[in-house]
């Protein structure tokens, strides 16, 4: 048989066996057993696939293969056509993975591989090595598939080819990973800085992992949380580049086709499934895995315009809000808005959701840590830092060069962000907020009723500025630091916002 033969499939239309929404599977594609080695070494089997999408297809398209034994690397590259799209419409982009002969079952991760989306067009996995963004190991006898995801297709539909190349030959060395310590050296108990949304060739980014760590370091972060979209190969490299001085957190960016949302502080080499949509139901089932594991949810730039960025499934269950990600735009400032909007329900129950903010910077000129958080923890080590998040006892700066403290005291009590300071009804409650590095930018107090206080700071040094409310008149009290410079969006610039202090006892007066 000749190393290459087209084969044209027919798509089985229906539903895949486990996954949420719908699916296409195609027919599967087989490759003769392991020949006798070539003279010069590894023999090699290439086929090659061609199939249509149309318009309106469903989320998945799975491509079968069948793999024999003696395989020891599966290379696989692939295009698609790219006509203009009509005014107003979307053209063609199609996303790209691979699971193995463990399945493709929802939820299941013994099968997942890897992922790039649209990122690049060729991958390769074995036992010793695998791309960015897939995940080595052996390659077993049987059924794996290739995963295509029709992000967007252009009304005449979508042509694509697919190339698998499979190398029979002796299984090299087994990857050995070098996952992160879970502890840095740290200052006890104190505000730490991190970024926690960022990118590397893990995924989309072009940054190299030394590349993010060494802008970690210069952008004076104490940590930072990895969030490769849909894949957790990152995790088997992070060890090589943490240090003493700089805590390396495993995460995830999990891109639904209903918006996006991170998973922070998951063990190394934990996955979280993407492939639902909100009408799926599936969500919860998820965020319960990423709390079994120890880590958090955080639903992210919840009203980013771009395709499937957009947050439709409510914040049910999530642990932290993204506010601002990135430089601050219109899309933050209404975030910003709607969150303030939840706040008011949780100083009645006790139960509301934090506010956190990231760079989500994936390639130079993007700034990592423009914003990043500021979260108070007991100590430099990922259990603290999450507990931290959680809590809500953090607040957000567009850079290390802004500083600020913002306190609530009454009766000789006095607490800080992201706590409550229980006091009665109408006890007088002092609100000081101290900042320094944003010389002449505007600070804002903000209550359950909007804006209450609005002032300058002084031009040059650290200002103060205090407030006298009380629980009554102020279910809660936020803060904001803003640059009057607009930007090509939005009247000003966000250089600092801090998470709530709630006034008054639960349940209080309302």
């Amino acid at each position: 048989m000749d190393r290459r033969q087209l084969l044209i499939t027919s798509a089985k239309v229906g539903a895949a066996t486990g996954i949420a929404g719908g699916a296409v599977t195609l027919d599967p594609v087989a490759f003769e057993a392991a020949a006798a080695p070539a003279p010069e070494g590894d023999s090699v089997q290439t086929r090659t696939i061609s199939g249509r999408i149309e318009y309106g297809a469903p989320d998945w398209v799975y491509v079968p293969l069948e793999i024999p034994a003696g395989v020891n690397r599966i290379t696989v590259s692939y295009s698609y056509d790219r006509p203009a799209a009509p005014p107003g419409q979307n053209g063609n982009a199609l996303d790209i993975g691979l699971f193995d002969q463990n399945g493709i079952e929802l939820g299941d991760s013994r099968g997942f591989r890897g992922w790039s989306g649209g990122f690049r067009t060729e991958f390769t996995v074995s036992a010793s090595d695998a791309t960015p963004g897939y995940l080595p190991g052996p390659i077993r006898k049987g059924t794996w598939h290739v995963i295509f995801g029709p992000y967007t297709v252009h009304p005449q539909g979508l042509n694509w080819t697919l190339n698998v190349t499979l190398t029979f030959g002796a299984e090299g060395a087994p990857f050995k990973p070098t996952p992160a310590p879970v502890k840095a050296k740290g200052r006890g108990s104190a505000w730490y800085r991190g970024d926690m949304h960022l990118h590397t060739v893990h995924s989309d980014g072009r940054r190299q992992p030394a590349e993010l760590a060494a802008a970690a370091r210069a952008a004076k972060l104490d940590f930072f949380v990895s969030t490769e979209h849909n894949t957790s190969s990152a995790a088997g490299v992070w060890g090589q580049h943490a240090g003493d001085d700089l805590l390396i957190v495993d995460g995830e960016e999990i891109t639904t086709r209903n918006g996006h949302f991170t998973a922070l502080g998951l063990p190394a080499g934990t996955w979280i499934d993407w492939r639902y949509r909100a009408s799926d139901g599936a969500l919860a089932r998820f965020v319960q895995q990423i709390h079994r594991a120890g880590g958090l949810a955080v639903a992210a730039h919840p009203l980013a315009t771009c395709v499937a960025c957009g947050w439709r499934f409510g914040f049910a269950g999530l642990d932290a809000v993204e506010v601002w990600n990135g430089p601050w735009t219109l899309d933050d400032e209404a975030v910003v808005a709607n969150w303030d909007s939840l706040l008011v329900a949780g100083g009645r129950t006790g139960q509301w959701i934090p506010a956190v903010g990231n760079s989500d910077a994936h390639s130079e000129p993007q700034v990592v840590g423009l914003p990043h958080n500021v979260v108070h923890a007991g100590g430099l080590d990922r259990r603290s830092i999450l507990d931290g998040v959680r809590a809500g006892r953090l607040w957000i700066a567009e850079s290390a060069g802004v500083d600020l403290t913002f306190t609530a005291a009454a009766k000789g009590r006095t607490v800080g962000i992201g706590q409550r300071l229980e006091v009665g009804d109408d006890e007088p409650v002092t609100v000081t907020l101290a900042v320094s590095g944003a010389g002449g930018c505007a600070v804002r107090l903000v209550t359950d009723q909007g804006q209450r206080l609005a002032t300058l700071l002084p031009a040059e040094g650290t200002g103060t500025v205090s407030w006298t409310t009380n629980p009554r008149n102020s279910n809660y009290v936020r803060a904001e630091v803003r640059r009057q410079t607009p930007t090509p969006t939005t009247a000003d610039t966000m250089v600092a916002l801090t998470n709530p202090i709630f006034l008054g006892r639960v349940g209080g007066h309302r």
